[in-house]
């Protein structure tokens, strides 16, 4: 009896201009990949729902709801905040990147980014995700409890149990820098551990990352080694 075949990945493109839609979905498909589309950030997040994406290519200026506020709400969303999210722009400068990183997109591109290269990244996140689906791990340390099986964090305060969700990479980076107290990690390592050799991203990526992780957490967590990196306290 012969084998079912492989499931194709599933990517969600997210953009009001029917030129780019055509082209990464063409594009996508010729490389292995099914897709979906949508045009503004409610139909993304009703497809999202339906169809439970592996990956979303989300564009930035839209009608309706724009990519900012559909990239927060899908962190925000319990079901729908693991799905790796590359945004691809035609605001390429560095404070866009940032207010992307801040809400949580996993990568960023400009629209003038050849096609080649949009397909590098976006496979790049999707065997990211791959290689980061582990058994379950829970890792106790200070007053903190680090679910990865269910992508929790549970917080002890004032004789409580206090449940805190991270999206998808700030909870990866606070999972790897707790497995390792009192280690000194420099940016590059952490960009290399946490997001992956192939995937583009910029330094302030992970300074970002720790602030949000920070207001959420408080600041005795990670601490900044000047120069150097970051580590978890021990």
């Amino acid at each position: 009896m012969s084998s079912p075949p492989k499931q194709r990945p599933i990517i969600l493109i997210v953009d009001d201009e029917d030129d780019i839609l055509e082209l990464l979905e063409f594009n996508l498909q010729r490389n292995g990949f099914d897709t979906l589309t949508a045009r503004d950030g409610l139909v993304a997040l009703d497809q999202a729902h339906r169809h439970l994406p592996d990956l979303v290519i989300l564009d930035v200026m839209m009608p309706r709801l724009d990519g900012l506020e559909t990239c927060r709400r899908f962190r925000q969303n319990p079901l729908l905040r693991h799905i790796p999210i590359l945004m691809l722009t035609a605001l390429s400068g560095e404070d866009d990147h940032v207010r992307g990183l801040d809400v949580g997109a996993d990568s960023y591109l400009p629209k003038t980014s050849a096609i080649g290269v949009i397909l590098s990244q976006a496979k790049a996140l999707l065997r990211s995700t791959a290689r980061q689906e582990q058994p379950p791990t829970r890792i106790s340390i200070h007053d903190l409890e680090i679910d990865r099986d269910r992508y929790l964090v549970f917080k002890h305060e004032a004789g409580e149990r206090v449940e805190l969700r991270f999206p998808r990479k700030e909870f990866e980076l606070l999972h790897f820098l707790a497995r390792y107290p009192g280690k000194v990690f420099t940016r590059e390592e952490l960009l290399d551990r946490v997001w992956g050799r192939d995937v583009y991203v910029v330094d302030r990526t992970v300074d970002v990352h720790v602030r949000k992780i920070r207001e959420k957490l408080g600041n005795a967590y990670i601490e900044t080694v000047k120069g150097v990196g970051y580590k978890f306290a021990e």
